[in-house]
């Protein structure tokens, strides 16, 4: 059995941490748990919670907004989910473009919180109905201009497979592939669209017209199918 994924709640509101531990215990497939919670950052990360694989961080902590934090707590590496009531295009842009691994509106259902914690967790972009009309608001004044293989680089990646997989896909190195999927990076951020997370650069893709979501689902890798035969 894989190893659950593990998450830490920062949330001032019992009745909201028990509601995400209901949501977690009651998905069929027992993926994640819930192993810390409290009511400011700081009671979390000297716990348990510091280890937790995904940090889901409610935006306003004690009628204050802590939204200047998100960006120091990714800075340290964490896989940080927001989960707040503020779920307007400018503030979901924000904390985003922060780091936010991604973004949860409170009034979004259980499936949503779940299946977004574990994309998180394994590194799979899972764009939320919040973030989607964030990115349907937003107006983008410039759009940059990505490479046949740029897009390439990025469909193959969004659609689960590893840098190496879509290396072995396109018959280039693992660091070929990195140095597209940077380079687009890079492109977004010259307009002053910074995409600093896989889910960022999705919702950025699909926003422009690069990618349009029904292609981005699972794709089996070359890399993991037998081999042709006479090869």
């Amino acid at each position: 059995m894989a190893r659950r994924v593990t998450v830490a709640v920062v949330e001032d509101q019992p009745v909201a941490v028990q509601g995400i531990r209901s949501w977690i215990e009651q998905d069929p497939l027992r993926r994640a748990e819930v192993i810390a919670s409290g009511p400011t950052i700081a009671s979390v990360l000297d716990g348990p919670g510091c280890h937790a694989d995904v940090l889901l961080l409610d935006l306003e902590l004690n009628g204050v907004l802590v939204t200047d934090q998100v960006a120091d707590l990714c800075a340290d590496g964490r896989r940080v989910i927001v989960y707040s009531n503020h779920d307007d295009p400018k503030t979901i842009m924000t904390v985003t473009e922060a780091g936010a691994a991604n973004f949860i509106a409170k009034h979004e259902s259980g499936e949503h919180c779940v299946e977004t914690i574990i994309a998180v967790a394994t590194d799979r972009p899972y764009v939320t109905p919040s973030v989607a009309g964030a990115m349907l608001a937003e107006e983008a004044v410039q759009r940059p201009q990505l490479s046949t293989r740029e897009r390439t680089a990025l469909l193959l990646w969004f659609q689960s497979m590893s840098k190496s997989s879509v290396a072995s896909r396109m018959g280039l190195s693992e660091a070929t592939v990195r140095q597209y999927i940077d380079r687009a990076r890079i492109k977004f951020a010259k307009v002053g669209r910074p995409a600093p997370t896989k889910t960022a650069l999705l919702a950025r893709a699909i926003e422009d017209g690069l990618i349009r979501a029904d292609e981005v689902g699972d794709y089996q890798s070359r890399a993991s199918s037998p081999p042709p035969a006479g090869r």
